[in-house]
């Protein structure tokens, strides 16, 4: 497979992690958006979100439950998260992925 996330979780890419577990990776973004950016990918290669069901649809459950925790040792108390699905929606990577946004400078148009 020819997946960067997959390479990163995999260890082949180097990346800024902020969390690790058996389930999930976090790290920040190489080209960020915000002051604060990272992405939670699941480890397991889910390639959108129009790929979850109900054998995968727990580690999505599992990522939302881990965010407040990733978003504090990240420094952040507010803050956005954002998925893209589809290259329409501007996903650039075909493996699920969610965007923890925070700083003075989020606009409230992005949404």
């Amino acid at each position: 497979m020819d997946c960067l996330f997959c390479k990163i979780i995999a260890g082949e890419i180097p990346s800024n992690k902020v969390y690790e577990d058996e389930k999930i990776l976090c790290f920040k973004d190489i080209a960020p958006q915000a002051e604060v950016h990272a992405l939670v990918i699941p480890k397991e290669h889910i390639c959108c979100a129009n790929a979850i069901a109900s054998d995968n649809s727990a580690v999505v459950a599992y990522i939302f439950e881990k965010i407040p925790e990733i978003a504090k040792k990240l420094g952040v108390t507010d803050y956005r998260i954002i998925n893209n699905c589809g290259e329409g929606a501007g996903q650039t990577v075909k493996h699920l992925h969610f965007h923890i946004l925070s700083g003075a400078n989020l606009s409230e148009k992005l949404v």
